[in-house]
C-alpha cells in the first residue's frame, strides 16, 4: 500500500481563490478590506518568518494586514496597552499575538486585554470555552467562535479529500492548547470517537494502532513509527521539527549538532524540517497522509484569513 496524499499546497491554492472572491465581494459591498494585526515582542526567527509570510499572503488576497513589533524586553504593561488599543479600534478586525512570548510576560494578562469578537487566532479563553461547549455538527450551530487556525486547516483539508469523521475512532497525540485539545473538540462535534494522548500515555504505540483517523500534534521529531499506524488510516502531522539526519547511522539530531550520538561529524550537514510521524515508514502504511512540509502548514493561513474574514462581518 503507498497512501494517497493530502496535498495541502493544492487544497490552500484553491480556497485561495475562492478567498479572493469573498474579500473582492467584501469591498465592493462594504467600501473597505478586513485588516489584520499581527503584534510580536522580539525577534524569534520562526515567529519573523511566520509573521512575513502572513503579510505577503493576505495582502495578495487583498486583505491588509499590519505588523506591530516591539522590542524582547518590552514592559508588559506596554504590550497590554498594545493589545487593548488595537482591540478597541473599529478599524482593526483581527488581531493575532505571535508566541513565544519574552520572558517576564504573563500570556494570561495579554489574552485578557484581547478582545474576542478579534480574536481570529482562536487563542482567548472565551474562544477555548465555546469550543469546548459547542454542540456537535448538525445540533445548531449557537454562537460564532473562532478555533485555531492550524487543526481548522486539518480538518478542512481532510473534509476535501472527502473523509468521514462520524463513528470513527480519532487518536489525537498531543496535548497543547493550540492543536492537540482543540483538534480532539473538533475531531469530537464531527461525531468521531476521540481518544486524545501524549508523550507519556501509557503504550502509545498500542493506542495510536487502534486509530482510524490519527492526528500528531507532539513535537517529537519522527516518533510516531509506520508500525504505529493501523493500515489505511489518516494519518494528519501537525509536527514541525528540524533535524539534521546522520549520514552514518540514520539518527535524528537536534538541528545545532555539531556531532551525532555514533560519533560521526554533523558540522557540514544541513537541518531538514520534518513532522511527528516517520513520513517513510507512513507512505507505506497509511490511507491518506499528510506530508511535511506541504500538508497541514499552508491550510493554515488560508483558515486565518477565512477567519479574518469572519471577524469582518462576512
Amino acid at each position: 500500500m503507498t497512501a494517497t496524499i493530502l496535498d495541502g499546497r493544492a487544497r490552500a491554492k484553491e480556497m485561495q481563490a475562492e478567498i479572493e472572491q469573498q474579500v473582492q465581494s467584501f469591498v465592493a459591498a462594504r467600501g473597505f478590506a478586513p485588516a489584520m494585526a499581527v503584534v510580536r515582542a522580539g525577534e524569534d526567527p520562526a515567529s519573523v518568518s511566520y509573521a512575513r509570510t502572513i503579510l505577503n499572503t493576505m495582502e495578495k488576497r487583498g486583505l491588509k494586514a499590519t505588523a506591530h513589533v516591539l522590542p524582547a524586553d518590552v514592559p508588559q504593561a506596554e504590550l497590554v496597552e498594545l493589545v487593548a488599543r488595537l482591540s478597541a479600534d473599529p478599524a482593526v478586525h483581527g488581531i493575532m499575538v505571535q508566541e513565544p512570548y519574552p520572558k517576564g510576560i504573563d500570556p494570561n494578562a495579554v489574552l485578557a486585554a484581547l478582545n474576542p469578537a478579534k480574536d481570529v487566532d482562536g487563542v482567548h479563553p472565551e474562544s477555548a470555552g465555546r469550543l469546548a461547549q459547542a454542540e456537535p455538527v448538525g445540533r445548531g450551530e449557537g454562537p460564532a467562535f473562532f478555533v485555531p487556525a492550524t487543526p481548522a486547516g486539518g480538518m478542512e483539508l481532510m473534509r476535501r479529500y472527502g473523509v468521514e469523521f462520524a463513528g470513527k475512532h480519532a487518536v489525537v497525540v498531543g496535548r497543547s492548547n493550540i492543536v492537540g485539545k482543540p483538534m480532539g473538540l473538533l475531531l469530537l462535534r464531527e461525531n468521531a470517537t476521540v481518544t486524545l494522548c501524549h508523550s507519556r500515555t501509557a503504550d502509545l504505540p498500542g493506542i495510536c494502532r487502534q486509530a482510524d483517523i490519527l492526528a500528531a500534534a507532539v513535537g517529537r521529531a519522527r516518533m510516531i513509527r509506520g508500525d504505529w499506524i493501523k493500515p489505511g488510516a489518516v494519518v494528519v502531522d501537525f509536527g514541525v521539527n528540524f533535524v539534521k539526519i546522520c549520514p552514518n547511522c540514520g539518527a535524528d539530531n537536534r538541528d545545532t549538532a555539531a556531532a551525532c550520538r555514533c560519533g560521526a561529524d554533523l558540522s557540514a550537514v544541513e537541518a531538514a524540517m520534518c513532522g511527528d510521524v516517520h513520513y517513510a515508514e507512513a507512505l507505506e502504511v497509511a490511507g491518506l497522509l499528510t506530508p511535511v512540509p506541504g500538508g497541514t502548514g499552508p491550510m493554515t493561513n488560508v483558515m486565518l484569513m477565512r477567519n479574518l474574514l469572519v471577524a469582518a462581518g462576512l
